[in-house]
């Protein structure tokens, strides 16, 4: 799936390409519409940069070599967009270019640095881009049942899958001293209303230092850290496609937010530093960009809670020197970057400063949100040190997240970020998991019991959506689902607290939230909810007993009618029906409802299928005029009128006045998907539903040509029976 940004007053251009190539950079002094957007190295570029999440609110570009981001090349791609599926286009807003992975550690007490990615290179250097990618492309996988990439191995709604090394490039990356390592990442997702507004990824850091000439090799106290060039600015406002555009990459100010995260408030137990580096807007540019972006460490293994600290720093793009924050500046080699990764900025005071000891002066500053020591053990001879041995593993788990202004403040504030602390919260949450009793994680790595945690990456959950059935008859489309979700319990509460289900349609065209339509809710009979009932959509018998539809192997206990359909319009119809859970009273969780991904079906509505051919053949519109609203905004190839009341096995033959046979068409009701015309072929990918009894024709002859204005005759021959019905239809251009 595609994401068409909506840039005002611009025609989008895709200029993404499979070279890219790193653009000099001169001084820090520019203008905010002079700086370039720096492109990946060609050593980086030959890898996978295409791929993005779909599922949840942030669409977020991963890739196979330890970058996260697309670097604002491509306007059909995001690079990390909160919300890509907004209600308003003020709220559609980009948060930062590039990103990457940092990880540090010191091989006989020297310091080593591999970097994805940094600024201030210069041209044709591939120093900093460190990364080489294992695997030519990144593998997905989805946890949903009724997704084309389900795999009983995903974790989340949609999982990216990749590694990437740093150990077999000598002579291409110049002046780096490699750790020889291998990193695994999996990238995680959900589409929770909750929990959509968060990424998380799990990197496995591996010691493959035999691997190298100086190796094998222990690696003493690492640490692992996202350098990030971000930007908070949305595209619809001002965009950095358009020329004269107005992007600035130069009014945004940076935090590091230190409140505490506690699980538990009413328990003795204090919780921890959220430490979450995060950036914003100054201004929020009217309206259009009041939107946080954070970084926070959200566990590691197997080193406890409290044996790793996060650290931040922060600098201006590509400072080496700066008048105004002299200590605030990019680190050039590994030793400078291996003590950014273990030291936080030092705050400071007076006018350059705001009242948490950050600077207050928008520039274009870059994070570096790192975390450790970390080893696979603890040196016994100093207890401050941890050491990952050759051929051992690590796990660094980080959270990228996002969520708009709470308040309407204009300065930065705790009550501001309020939304951002939730957003992210959950993500802590979602690693925290669970223990071998089931109890909620409070610390990490063990529970408030000492139990260890075998269970990570679980959220609350509503019960799955049902399996949905479609049926597509004339002007009506029935719809049947199972009763699964009754039964299923909670994954934390462990209670089967299924509460009801919810219906809704949409248009075809349509990507928000905002525009589905619910057109009914059932619920259970309980202390909770509306209390309806399901007698009014429960299948019954003749004798009004309950009852059931049987459709290839799947039972269907439930049905309801939407009536009242436009007969064979793609845009129109799509259906989806969730379950939703009466929540958690005791924890305030609110009740929680399962994504209309699940089951989303599309439909065309039409007659079923016509096999005792007694009923009339038509032709629909009829007469057929083009450039109306039936034919969309499309080409000559997008129109298309509807042969109706067919039976299952037929022959279509479209003929001139003259005689001519302009068109053959085979149609097969139980098969038919639309595919062999254009109109309809992103619906027929989808699996849409078609009703049988009719077929669709896009008025391009056997000759591959657009039919001219006229009458036109028609014939339609049941194969199994051999009865013909002919009819005739208009063609007004």
């Amino acid at each position: 799936m595609k994401i068409k940004r909506i840039v005002k007053n611009n025609t989008l251009i895709k200029i993404l390409t499979k070279h890219f190539v790193i653009i000099c950079i001169f001084s820090s002094i520019i203008l905010a519409n002079d700086r370039p957007t720096y492109q990946l190295n060609k050593t980086s570029a030959d890898g996978d940069y295409t791929h993005y999440t779909t599922v949840g609110q942030i669409g977020m570009t991963v890739t196979n070599f330890g970058i996260i981001g697309e670097g604002y090349n491509n306007p059909d791609q995001p690079s990390c967009m909160y919300k890509q599926y907004p209600d308003n286009i003020k709220e559609q807003v980009e948060h930062f270019s590039y990103a990457g992975l940092w990880i540090g550690g010191k091989v006989n007490g020297t310091p080593h640095v591999s970097t994805a990615i940094v600024d201030g290179v210069f041209p044709g250097a591939s120093s900093g881009f460190e990364f080489t990618f294992n695997e030519d492309s990144i593998k997905v996988q989805s946890s949903i049942t009724t997704d084309k990439k389900y795999s009983p191995e995903a974790i989340s709604h949609q999982d990216f899958v990749t590694s990437f090394r740093d150990y077999d490039h000598p002579g291409v990356v110049e002046d780096h001293n490699p750790l020889g390592i291998d990193v695994y990442l999996e990238s995680y997702v959900w589409n929770y209303s909750f929990a959509n507004a968060f990424v998380i990824l799990n990197y496995k850091i591996v010691n493959n230092s035999q691997y190298l000439p100086s190796g094998p090799f222990d690696i003493d106290n690492v640490y692992a850290g996202l350098w990030i060039d971000a930007s908070v600015g949305n595209m619809n406002y001002t965009s950095i496609y358009e020329p004269g555009g107005g992007w600035s990459w130069y009014d945004n100010l940076n935090g590091f937010d230190e409140t505490v995260y506690d699980p538990m408030p009413n328990d003795e137990y204090d919780g921890y530093p959220r430490n979450i580096a995060y950036q914003y807007d100054v201004d929020g540019d009217n309206g259009y960009a009041e939107s946080y972006i954070g970084f926070r460490c959200i566990g590691a293994d197997p080193v406890p809670r409290d044996k790793w600290t996060s650290y931040y720093y922060q600098w201006p793009w590509t400072t080496s020197a700066d008048l105004d924050y002299p200590e605030y500046v990019m680190p050039m080699n590994d030793a400078e970057r291996y003590q950014r990764m273990t030291h936080s900025v030092p705050k400071g005071t007076g006018e350059n400063f705001n009242s948490e000891g950050y600077p207050n002066q928008p520039k274009s500053w870059m994070i570096l949100s790192s975390s450790g020591p970390f080893g696979s053990e603890q040196s016994t001879e100093d207890t401050t040190k941890w050491i990952l041995k050759s051929n051992d593993t690590i796990n660094v788990v980080f959270a990228v997240t996002a969520g708009r202004w709470a308040t309407n403040e204009i300065e930065d504030s705790k009550n501001r970020r309020e939304l951002l602390y939730a957003n992210s919260d959950w993500a802590q949450k979602a690693y925290n998991g669970e223990d071998n009793n089931g109890n909620g994680q409070l610390d990490i790595g063990e529970d408030q019991n000492g139990d260890n945690i075998i269970d990570r990456f679980i959220l609350p959950a509503p019960p799955p959506s049902p399996t949905l059935y479609l049926e597509s008859k004339a002007g009506k489309i029935n719809l049947y689902w199972d009763n699964v979700p009754e039964a299923s319990k909670d994954p934390i509460s462990r209670k089967q607290d299924f509460e009801g289900y919810r219906i809704y349609a949409r248009r075809k065209t349509s990507t928000s939230e905002s525009e589905w339509t619910q057109l009914a809710q059932f619920d259970i009979d309980n202390e909770f909810g509306y209390n309806t009932g399901f007698e009014y959509i429960r299948i019954k018998d003749e004798q009004g007993n309950p009852s059931f539809k049987v459709v290839n192997s799947d039972t269907f206990y439930y049905k309801f009618e939407n009536e009242a359909i436009l007969n064979g319009w793609p845009e129109k119809n799509v259906y989806a029906i969730t379950s939703y859970d009466f929540g958690d009273p005791n924890t305030g969780l609110r009740s929680l409802e399962s994504s209309k991904l699940e089951n989303k079906t599309y439909v065309i509505g039409g007659r079923q299928v016509n096999d005792n051919f007694e009923l009339k053949v038509g032709v629909y519109p009829n007469p057929y005029r083009t450039s109306a609203e039936w034919d969309g905004i499309g080409g000559v190839r997008d129109r298309m009128i509807w042969f109706t009341g067919l039976p299952s096995k037929s022959v279509v033959r479209i003929y001139t006045l003259a005689g001519e046979l302009v068109k053959k068409i085979n149609h097969d009701g139980n098969t038919y998907n639309g595919s062999d015309i254009e109109r309809l072929k992103d619906i027929s990918e989808q699996n849409a539903v078609f009703s049988g009894g009719e077929h669709a024709w896009d008025l391009i002859t056997d000759d591959d040509q657009a039919i001219a204005t006229g009458l036109y005759l028609f014939s339609v021959k049941d194969t199994d029976t051999g009865k013909i019905k002919t009819g005739k239809f208009l063609v007004i251009k």
